[in-house]
């Protein structure tokens, strides 16, 4: 199901009894940009502190925004032993523009080809998106539309709102008292300003939202002061109304929130960043904070990135490289669990994933995150109790199955290859670095050197000196093959990084230290008294 800011308002009671009544969640997002430096490993690089990675992304997620959200929220069929229903939906988002709040954000060419790739809606994106904004935000706007104060900027062309108060204002010199008019195709969020803007120009009309637009009709002066003290839609309901307009999908994001239950996706650390930047407050620039922000927002996060990255070898598995793969091959023959798993149907309104493959949906990417989640549990479950007595699998027992991986969220590219959000993060297991010390290629830069390894394998790069570089790969095999591969040759020497014989300061303290033990020991020779 999509849904846009037509159809949200109207939908939001049932999302809230969907998601309090459900075992877990599904989430997927697509964004308007990723992380250019992801193809420059001079800028983000497996060198790289969680704290320095966060900081670098950090930058991007202000910098792009989001265009969809995909949930699908999984729930048991009370009476069916093991067996899911999943409502899954599309909302398209668009940041509020409401007065002082008029957002910036940017396109990467990049990621809008890849969506277009895959019937990406940036028609329903652009102009049925949902609005949205976090706490900071609300608080600024709310100060303005409690406070009365209209003369800000309008998020209609101004054009438009002049093409409307003209059109009303020749049609109210010849009504009489009572008379009314219809503006056709203003609906939604913008019906809300355009009663502002006229409300505030004219003192002897009152406007309604109805299905067919706004209506404006016009009364005395007296009966206006009436309707606005004494109606159902007097100022203060009104200017409630226009705020939870403008709140859009935060309100949902709030009733997620609270709900707490398990939020479940695939290599999910981005997707965390935009729910804490776009909804929540804007990211701090304390890594920690950040961590006990989203603990604090969902306790219960599970990442299939990290999960299935972490038994697929175990298993026996074929190597795969996106959750389409994972899914396949867990609804394969290879899976020796495939016919006793749990069954997961598709709620009404919700069968367009029956039959239809859609990667890079996001409502179709959270279907099968969760999906993969309860395949993977089931299986897990079954090697645990292999010899046991064949029980009725619940969903606490499969989340008992994957505590080692709650709160364990894949991290692309940085010093560690997960962050714990309910503690310290682990220590790297990382291949060990190697230093490339360079002759006879004089002004050589870290480019150079990335591309000189490139086509045997992937190495980030960082320069330790003039002529030494420091070489870090994720895969064990590749530190290997280069040190094997440049074994003597005659310009590139490569070997195993240490610390205390490599470090420049290192190197340095020991120089300093070989000084002053070599003027130490002048003196006091020199300083002796003769026999």
């Amino acid at each position: 199901m999509d849904v846009g800011a037509d159809e949200f308002e109207q939908n939001l009671p049932l999302l809230q009894e969907l998601v309090l009544g459900a075992d877990f969640v599904g989430l997927d997002i697509e964004f308007t940009g990723l992380r250019s430096s992801l193809s420059e490993p001079h800028q983000i690089s497996l060198f790289d502190l969680p704290s320095e990675w966060y900081l670098k992304t950090r930058r991007s997620v202000q910098q792009f925004t989001i265009c969809q959200i995909g949930l699908s929220v999984f729930s048991t069929i009370e009476g069916e032993s093991n067996k899911y229903v999943a409502h899954s939906c599309n909302f398209f988002l668009f940041p509020t523009t409401f007065g002082i709040l008029d957002s910036e954000f940017s396109f990467q060419a990049s990621s809008v080809q890849f969506l277009n790739q895959y019937g990406f809606n940036y028609n329903k994106f652009l102009k049925k998106g949902i609005p949205y904004m976090n706490e900071e935000q609300e608080k600024k706007i709310k100060q303005n539309i409690l406070a009365g104060d209209w003369r800000v900027r309008s998020s209609l062309d101004k054009d438009q709102i002049k093409v409307v108060i003209d059109e009303v204002t020749r049609w109210l010199d010849p009504a009489e008292e009572g008379d009314s008019i219809t503006l056709p195709g203003i609906a939604g969020f913008q019906a809300f300003e355009v009663q502002l803007v006229l409300r505030q120009a004219l003192p002897n009309i009152w406007t309604a939202q109805r299905e067919q637009g706004v209506v404006v009709k016009k009364v005395s002066r007296q009966h206006r002061w009436y309707l606005e003290h004494t109606s159902c839609d007097r100022a203060s309901c009104w200017k409630e109304k226009i705020l939870l307009s403008a709140r859009g999908f935060s309100v949902f994001f709030q009733m997620l929130v609270r709900a707490q239950k398990p939020l479940v996706g695939h290599n999910m650390m981005m997707d965390l960043l935009h729910l804490h930047e776009k909804f929540f407050r804007p990211l701090p620039e304390s890594y920690d904070q950040f961590k006990q922000n989203i603990h604090s927002l969902f306790p219960v996060l599970i990442d299939t990135k990290n999960v299935t990255k972490d038994i697929w070898k175990e298993l026996n598995f074929p190597r795969v490289s996106n959750l389409s793969e994972v899914y396949e091959v867990l609804n394969s023959n290879l899976n020796p669990t495939k016919n006793s798993g749990p069954e997961i149907i598709h709620a009404n309104k919700c069968e367009k994933y029956v039959d239809t493959k859609c990667p890079h949906e996001a409502a179709y990417d959270a279907f099968l995150c969760g999906s993969v989640l309860l395949k993977v549990a089931h299986l897990l479950l079954q090697r645990a109790h292999s010899n046991s007595p064949a029980t009725e699998p619940s969903f606490p027992q499969y989340l008992d199955m994957l505590a080692p991986y709650v709160n364990q969220v894949n991290l692309i590219r940085a010093g560690v290859p997960k962050v714990n959000f309910s503690g310290p993060d682990y220590p790297s297991f990382r291949p060990p670095v190697l230093i490339l010390s360079v002759a006879r290629w004089p002004g050589v830069s870290e480019q150079q050197v990335y591309r000189e390894f490139q086509n045997l394998c992937k190495f980030d790069v960082r320069r330790l000196t003039r002529s030494q570089f420091l070489l870090l790969t994720n895969k064990f095999k590749d530190a290997r093959n280069v040190l094997k591969e440049y074994r003597g040759h005659p310009s590139l020497q490569v070997s195993l990084y240490r610390y205390w014989r490599h470090a420049p300061d290192v190197k340095c303290l020991l120089q300093v230290c070989g000084i002053v033990t070599t003027w130490a020991l002048l003196a006091f020779f020199l300083g002796r008294p003769s026999p």
